[in-house]
């Protein structure tokens, strides 16, 4: 049954761009079975997300399957009836209740992406991917499954005030954005920049890193476009979709 009659127009197109992005991650093979999230701060009401129905693959998410759960941790509309997982309630809600600026958050456990993660050298400055986090990824201490409540705080403190993409180290991968295109656009980055990173390091040569104020002026061209490059490319992501299986609007 769809909810699309059942929620505004705002929160059903929300749904529909966030069940899209589940759908993504897993064309571009960037899932772990039910185990990471995407989260979307519902239109409207700062204080209500949607979050992905624990033990649903990526491929089977839906706008109507979403579950809408306050940053408290009451579920507000549960279709299926799954609930959530704990560990994704507890790092979604720590990044939206911390970042009124952001309203869509992505966690991975690629495996690129863990590997950066457990790596001292962190992400490096080697390829122009790498370019967009430069001086502007943060970095959280694993502490174990994130079912601790208390986390939350350390998440907060480490992602900052201006950061929407953090190493969770050991772990995987973070990103955030003022929308659902937004963090996917800079998740898809960060798996590129990772996957990078490690097939140069395979190889054993050295690595060229690109000077400082290279990397520097680069950064800053990309922050100077804004979402653009974000904004551009989802309604061809969304054609895709529509092409291969556009139940994900369901």
């Amino acid at each position: 049954m769809s909810l699309k009659s059942k929620v505004t127009p705002e929160e059903w197109q929300m749904r529909v761009d966030l069940a899209a992005a589940y759908r993504l991650c897993e064309f571009y093979d960037m899932t772990d079975l039910t185990g990471t999230h995407l989260s979307a701060r519902v239109p409207g009401e700062k204080n209500n997300f949607l979050l992905n129905p624990y033990g649903l693959y990526f491929e089977e998410v839906t706008a109507s399957s979403l579950v809408k759960l306050s940053l408290d941790g009451d579920v507000l509309e549960d279709h299926l009836g799954l609930g959530v997982n704990s560990a994704g309630y507890t790092i979604h809600s720590a990044v939206l209740s911390g970042r009124d600026d952001l309203d869509a958050v992505m966690h991975t456990h690629t495996r690129a992406g863990i590997a950066v993660s457990s790596m001292e050298c962190g992400l490096l400055p080697m390829s122009q991917h790498s370019m967009h986090f430069h001086k502007s990824v943060s970095y959280h201490d694993y502490e174990g499954v994130a079912v601790n409540l208390d986390e939350r705080e350390m998440l907060q403190r480490d992602l900052g005030p201006d950061n929407k993409a953090m190493m969770l180290k050991n772990h995987g991968l973070l990103t955030a954005g003022v929308s659902v295109p937004d963090a996917f656009y800079a998740l898809m980055r960060l798996e590129k920049s990772c996957q990078a990173q490690v097939d140069a390091m395979s190889t054993g040569a050295d690595l060229h890193l690109v000077p400082e104020a290279v990397s520097d002026h680069t950064n800053g061209q990309f922050k100077n476009r804004g979402t653009e490059l974000a904004d551009r490319g989802w309604p061809g992501h969304l054609r895709r979709l529509d092409r291969m299986d556009p139940t994900y609007a369901d």
